[in-house]
């Protein structure tokens, strides 16, 4: 995301903070028009201060008839969008057994057919044209679990999964699409793990200083998706992967370590 977006449409989700934040601004700041989304209006505004290029619209993208509205009012105001980052999510931290099924489910419609309903709203314009670019926001954590994020780490498995396959599916069409894994970052939405349940491993590395910082994120971003990099890892995000894969027992024995 180095290059230059001038005569560009981004929508940007997750807008009003975080790397959702940063990155509307990074790509308003390279020319882009950037429409950026989020159900926080005043977290909005604040993004949208930094540049005449960012215009703001509140969206529940748990809700595909909210999306469709959105899009509609994109397309007819600012023009097709070239360039979708989807980086809207939930991270609430619960013990499984204590976490009510309505609770994994409202976390799905969210996490994971948030997603799918934002992808599908677009992709088959972007296909017809031959071009396009999607940035999504899958997570670490849909590779390497760790104890009371068993609700969020199953939503970003599925979008890990639905990602790297439609990659696959759809290569060749001109639309290049990204999935992003991320480690945990020290970005507002950590608040919500923070204020629940949250896992030792969370509050050692936040103790400690060791939560990954968002401005450096975005730069491995930036760096994956000009290399095309179909799945991106930035910070230490590979090595969690790698260790969780090669020795499970060893991960489980010390992410379980934190919560005594």
């Amino acid at each position: 995301m180095t290059e230059s977006m001038s005569g560009k449409v981004a929508l940007v989700t997750g807008a009003a903070s975080g790397m959702g934040r940063i990155i509307a601004r990074r790509l308003a700041a390279r020319g882009a028009v950037v429409a950026a989304m989020d159900l926080n209006q005043e977290g909005l505004e604040e993004t949208a201060s930094a540049s005449a290029n960012i215009h703001t619209l509140t969206c529940d993208i748990a809700d595909p008839d909210q999306i469709s509205a959105r899009l509609a009012e994109i397309q007819a105001q600012l023009g097709p969008v070239d360039h979708l980052v989807h980086a809207a999510a939930l991270m609430p931290a619960h013990a499984l057994a204590d976490q009510s099924a309505d609770s994994v489910e409202f976390l799905f419609k969210v996490n994971f057919f948030g997603t799918v309903y934002m992808i599908k709203a677009l992709l088959p314009e972007m296909m017809q044209r031959g071009s396009g670019r999607m940035v999504i926001f899958g997570s670490i954590a849909g590779w390497a679990h760790v104890p009371k994020m068993g609700a969020y780490s199953a939503t970003k498995s599925a979008v890990n999964t639905y990602v790297e396959c439609l990659q696959n599916e759809i290569r060749g069409c001109g639309v290049n699409i990204h999935l992003v894994c991320p480690p945990a970052v020290n970005t507002p939405l950590i608040e919500q793990t923070i204020k629940t349940d949250t896992p030792g491993s969370i509050n050692e590395a936040r103790d400690k200083g060791r939560l990954a910082d968002p401005e450096k994120i975005v730069d491995a971003i930036d760096k994956g998706v000009a290399k095309n990099k179909d799945i991106i890892y930035p910070g230490e995000a590979r090595l969690l992967q790698l260790w969780k894969v090669l020795l499970p027992g060893l991960w489980w024995r010390v992410v379980l370590s934190f919560e005594k």
